[in-house]
C-alpha cells in the first residue's frame, strides 16, 4: 500500500484490483448509469484500498458520453422498417430504452455509404451501443461491429460467425412445429417457400421444413427461394403453382410472404384449406387479416426487442450476458 501511494495510482490498477474493465471503472468513478451494484461497490473498494485520486481532465474526458444505441439494419429493403416484424422489434427496445437516458437511432446499412457510416460511427465512438439485425453471410458489418470494442448485440445471428452477444428466436424448431402441422392433418405433398438463405432466419427455417419432411419420409424437393417479402411470396407462390400443381400445404417462411401467397391460390381458384393448406412465420398482425385467417408459428418479437436492449444494457454496463433463443409455438387458424 505504501508504494502506491509514493505515485499516482492509476485507473487500470484500480479495475484491476476490482476485477472489472478499465470503462467500467471509468464510469463507476463519473456515476453513470448501467452499472451493476456489483461492480459498482467493487470499484469504490478498490478506489478507497489504492487511495486513487481522478485526474480531474481524464475525468472530464469520461464524462462525454454520446447518450444514443444505434439500431441498424443491414437490409436492401427501404420499406424494411415499415415491415411488421420490424416495427415490433423498435417497440420492444424503446420500451426498456424509455427507462434510461439513452436515444435510440435507426440506421440502414446496406448501401456503401451506410456502411461507411456506420463504421465510421462505431471506429470515432459516437454511440454508446450497437444492435445489428439482418446480417447477410457476406455482410463485413457483423465482424467489423464485433470486433469495434464498442457494445454489440446481435438480433438474429450471422450465417459465417456465431457472435458473442445474440437474441435469437427458435426458428428452427418453429418451422418443424409448422412442418410436423401439415403433415398431422394428413398433407402428403407439402412445399416451401423460403425466406432469403444469406440470411440465419432463412437457411434455419428450411432446415426445420427438411428435417419434418424427412422423419416422415416425405419428398422435400418442393421448394422455391423468396425474400420475405409479400411480392416475394407472389411470385414464388406462381412459380410453385406452374411447376408443382399437385402440391396440397406450403409451409411459408413469413406472414408477410403467406399474404402474398393466399392471394395467388385464391386467384388461380385453389380454395384454402380445403385444396391447399397454409402455415406463416412470425404471427403479426398481417395473420390475423387475412381470408382466412393464418395458422402461423409465433416468435415473441416484441421479447426480442426488449431483450435486445436488455443485453446491450448489460454490455454497457460491463457485464457479459448470456446468449439467448427464446422460444417459438403454433398458433392455429382456419387455413390448416
Amino acid at each position: 500500500m505504501s508504494d502506491l501511494r509514493k505515485r499516482q495510482v492509476t485507473l487500470d490498477e484500480v479495475a484491476e484490483r476490482a476485477s472489472v474493465s478499465r470503462s467500467v471503472a471509468s464510469r463507476v468513478l463519473n456515476n453513470a448509469p448501467h452499472v451493476s451494484k456489483a461492480k459498482r461497490e467493487a470499484v469504490q473498494r478498490a478506489v478507497t484500498d489504492l487511495g486513487y485520486v481522478p485526474n480531474a481532465s481524464a475525468r472530464a474526458l469520461a464524462t462525454q458520453q454520446v447518450g444514443a444505441v444505434v439500431l441498424a439494419i443491414s437490409s436492401d429493403n427501404p420499406l424494411v422498417f415499415a415491415d411488421p416484424f420490424f416495427a415490433e422489434i423498435v417497440v420492444g427496445i424503446s420500451s426498456v430504452l424509455e427507462e434510461t437516458e439513452l436515444e435510440l437511432v435507426l440506421m440502414m446499412a446496406t448501401s456503401a455509404r451506410g456502411q461507411t457510416r456506420l463504421e465510421r460511427l462505431l471506429r470515432t465512438r459516437q454511440t454508446d451501443g450497437l444492435m445489428l439485425m439482418s446480417m447477410h453471410d457476406d455482410d463485413p458489418l457483423a465482424q467489423f461491429a464485433e470486433q469495434s470494442g464498442v457494445p454489440v448485440v446481435f438480433g438474429g445471428r450471422p450465417v459465417a460467425f456465431e457472435p458473442r452477444y445474440y437474441v435469437d428466436a427458435d426458428n428452427r424448431g418453429g418451422a418443424r412445429l409448422a412442418t410436423e402441422h401439415l403433415v398431422a392433418t394428413g398433407r402428403t405433398r407439402i412445399a416451401t417457400i423460403t425466406g432469403r438463405m444469406d440470411e440465419s432466419a432463412g437457411l434455419a427455417r428450411y432446415k426445420g421444413y427438411q428435417e419434418a419432411l424427412a422423419v416422415a419420409g416425405l419428398d422435400t424437393s418442393r421448394v422455391v427461394h423468396a425474400d420475405f417479402s409479400e411480392d416475394g411470396g407472389t411470385r414464388a407462390m406462381h412459380e410453385l403453382l406452374a411447376t408443382y400443381p399437385d402440391l396440397d400445404a406450403v409451409f411459408v417462411a413469413s406472414d408477410q410472404m403467406a399474404a402474398g401467397a393466399l392471394r395467388v391460390l385464391t386467384d388461380a381458384g385453389k380454395t384454402v384449406p380445403g385444396e391447399v393448406a397454409l402455415v406463416g412465420f412470425n404471427d403479426v398482425a398481417t395473420a390475423r387479416h387475412t381470408n382466412p385467417p393464418l395458422t402461423t408459428v409465433s416468435q415473441p418479437i416484441q421479447s426480442l426487442g426488449r431483450e435486445m436492449a436488455r443485453m446491450l444494457l448489460a454490455l454497457i454496463a460491463g457485464d457479459a450476458p448470456t446468449p439467448l433463443i427464446l422460444p417459438t409455438r403454433l398458433v392455429r387458424r382456419a387455413s390448416t
